[in-house]
């Protein structure tokens, strides 16, 4: 009788052993997680960020990266999303807004005052009614990740004030909401595919271009350019994303473990940023170019007539509501 019980015991135990053993290696899932840009960029710090947040708190998953659009452009990434080939994603909301259109209100020039107004907006009731979009067009939008701000290139003079940027000609991007700003303020807006910018400003086809500091300090644009100035007319934001069918399976403990990991991705976006708005300036300084503030409020003023075509797009109220929000 005894020893009967004995071994009942050792049997138990040894289940058990084997049991938690196993459950680990029978478990782990691997998720792939895409991004437009390198593992050195404000993306890669963002994807991380998340990697050592989810799998700390949750050891069953692990985070594949695939940087540099290996799984495709932006649009094909939230397709895969949508299908669930793609698992995670980090996307400018230039890839958005065909999927929530409401997002493009954020790429309005000249909104946001700062990084900080940026950030209390999106960490706000309209950021994160604007993340419950997302599920209605088969999509879970995890966070608010972050690009920072836009600035202007160029070679021809120092942009402090908007009679500096009449009659040049600028590379933008193909976002509407962007090209009508410029438009006003005299811009002879270029709209071009980036791999055709550099031979366009060797050859002096364009003046200059503008993008956030991030992505001037990876691309060495004091080889290309002159001038900088530091015009922070448009804010970018950066969206965490994740595939509906890997999120709604999940029991809502894993679930806050994919948000919390989101938040940890991006804040390292942030902190990134925040870096190289006086890193990549010092930067751009020692490579010889200038670099120029501007007369911020002046700008703000010279774009105020194309808002009322904002109001008709995105709703007074919402565009009101992100200017004024302290």
């Amino acid at each position: 009788m005894h020893h009967g019980k004995k071994l009942a015991g050792w049997i138990a135990a040894a289940a058990l052993a084997g049991l938690t053993a196993a459950t680990p290696v029978l478990a782990q899932t691997t998720l792939k997680m895409a991004y437009a840009l390198s593992e050195t960029s404000h993306y890669g710090a963002g994807a991380a960020a998340f990697a050592k947040a989810l799998e700390s708190s949750e050891p069953n998953f692990k985070i594949q990266q695939f940087p540099n659009s290996q799984l495709g452009g932006e649009r094909e990434v939230i397709e895969g999303l949508q299908l669930g080939t793609i698992d995670l994603a980090i996307v400018s909301t230039g890839a958005t807004l065909n999927f929530v259109p409401q997002t493009g209100v954020f790429d309005i020039p000249f909104l946001f005052r700062d990084l900080a107004h940026a950030r209390k907006v999106l960490d706000g009731k309209i950021g994160q009614d604007m993340l419950a979009e997302f599920p209605k067009r088969g999509l879970v939008a995890l966070a608010w990740g972050e690009q920072g701000f836009r600035h202007l290139t160029n070679n021809v003079r120092a942009v402090k004030e908007p009679a500096d940027i009449k009659g040049l000609k600028i590379r933008t991007t193909e976002n509407p909401i962007h090209i009508a700003a410029f438009k006003q303020l005299g811009v002879l807006a270029t709209p071009m595919a980036w791999p055709e910018v550099a031979t366009a400003l060797q050859q002096g086809t364009i003046d200059g271009q503008e993008n956030p500091l991030s992505v001037l300090v990876s691309v060495k644009i004091w080889q290309l350019q002159k001038y900088l100035s530091l015009t922070a007319h448009v804010y970018g934001p950066a969206l965490i994303l994740m595939s509906p069918s890997v999120y709604n399976g999940l029991p809502d403990a894993d679930k806050a473990k994919f948000k919390d990991a989101a938040l940890a991705g991006a804040q390292a976006m942030r902190q990134f940023v925040d870096k190289i708005e006086t890193d990549g300036v010092e930067t751009l300084k020692a490579n010889g170019m200038q670099v120029n503030t501007v007369d911020h409020a002046a700008f703000v003023k010279a774009v105020e007539p194309v808002y009322p075509q904002y109001y008709k797009q995105f709703g007074k109220d919402l565009v009101e509501s992100i200017r004024n929000t302290q």
